[in-house]
């Protein structure tokens, strides 16, 4: 595919701000919350992530698309080989410099025909820098992908009259739309059972439970588990505001009141469970989306470099008496984990997990499962 075949596409943020782009994915306009990640790798996983449901996801490393996309195949178990979920839950992605060509030993097709295959919209010769410094000095905001109809773009969709009538991306309770609908089990029969809440669980996170020789029991959001048989209780990653998952917070609270059992999550995870014990959220201004992330666990010297994907924070300050900080963030010194003080209740911000990313904090699943 030429450049010269690829449409004009424009970027309104809400402000006003406009960047010309071509379009290399699917011709359709969108809208949707504009964030920016910084990682040099990882487009698969990211734009599988069920975090980024609502955001136009824009990677501020310029070349993208170089390797390719790998085959969309399941496991024995479930789970996706290479990907994190399903499908594709970004609304879109904007990158500087798309590569035509591709050359990977995994590669199956280009990025431009895998977003045209699940109709997700690509933008490529924005100068994402300029756009970065726009949303790192404003805080992210909605923003809407604009085609010329008469150039052959696709009539507006849902998601873009939303923005016409001044939806926001905190308006939508993402978690819901994410989440899985009924019990999954995975890894039925093993030893001790963890139940997992589903608020947009990436793939990994299942695997790196799993492969530590215990059965997941996944279940939605909302789902009351309290009666339920298992060992532990686990909190998922999601997308969006998490003073909107209310019942997920009111069944955790239930849960922490009835019994000493096991808890931990991660990202959206670590939020309930702050909010479960009386902590408030609030907004990060441009939020931590990359590679690279280091935190310090309280106490110690040991830092750590991690993969991160969230916009929210947990006001450490609030925390009740019973709960300290577990990881600090050592760019802003936000909040990136908790713990209870004779409970075995902990979390973490980042992704431990870390697909794509560095593995340094993988030993979170190990503390874990030595609890149940």
């Amino acid at each position: 595919m030429q450049k010269e075949e690829m449409k004009q596409v424009t970027l309104v943020l809400e402000d006003g701000t406009r960047f010309q782009g071509l379009s290399f994915g699917y011709d359709a306009p969108v809208a949707g919350e504009v964030v920016f990640n910084t990682a040099m790798m990882g487009y698969p996983e990211s734009l599988t992530d069920p975090s980024y449901a609502g955001q136009i996801l824009t990677f501020t490393y310029p070349l993208v698309g170089n390797y390719g996309v790998p085959r969309f195949s399941f496991e024995a178990n479930q789970l996706p080989t290479f990907m994190e979920s399903d499908r594709i839950y970004a609304s879109a992605i904007i990158v500087s410099d798309y590569s035509t060509e591709f050359s990977h030993w995994n590669a199956c097709e280009s990025l431009s025909d895998w977003l045209k295959r699940e109709k997700v919209p690509g933008v490529t010769g924005i100068d994402t820098r300029a756009l970065t410094k726009v949303l790192r000095e404003h805080g992210v905001m909605m923003g809407r992908l604009e085609f010329d109809e008469t150039d052959g773009g696709h009539k507006s969709n849902e998601t873009y009259k939303s923005y016409e009538t001044h939806e926001t991306y905190e308006d939508i309770n993402w978690v819901s739309r994410v989440s899985c609908k009924d019990i999954i089990r995975y890894n039925e029969g093993a030893g001790k059972k963890v139940v997992l809440v589903d608020c947009g669980v990436k793939a990994n996170i299942i695997r790196c439970l799993v492969n530590r020789g215990v059965e997941v029991i996944r279940v939605p959001w909302n789902y009351d588990y309290t009666n339920m048989a298992f060992d532990g209780l686990f909190l998922a990653n999601g997308p969006g505001d998490p003073d909107m998952c209310v019942d997920a917070v009111e069944i955790l609270r239930k849960q922490m009141s009835l019994s000493r059992k096991p808890i931990c999550g991660i990202c959206m995870g670590n939020q309930l469970l702050a909010k479960a014990g009386g902590a408030t959220i609030y907004k990060l201004k441009y939020g931590h989306r990359s590679h690279n992330q280091p935190v310090r666990e309280v106490g110690t010297n040991r830092c750590y470099i991690t993969s991160q994907n969230h916009g929210y924070a947990v006001d450490a300050s609030t925390l009740g008496n019973e709960w300290r900080e577990l990881f600090i963030n050592m760019n802003d010194e936000s909040n990136e984990g908790i713990r209870h003080i004779s409970n075995p209740w902990f979390s973490s911000q980042f992704h431990p997990e870390a697909c794509a990313g560095p593995v340094d904090t993988e030993f979170m699943f190990d503390r874990f499962i030595e609890t149940l």
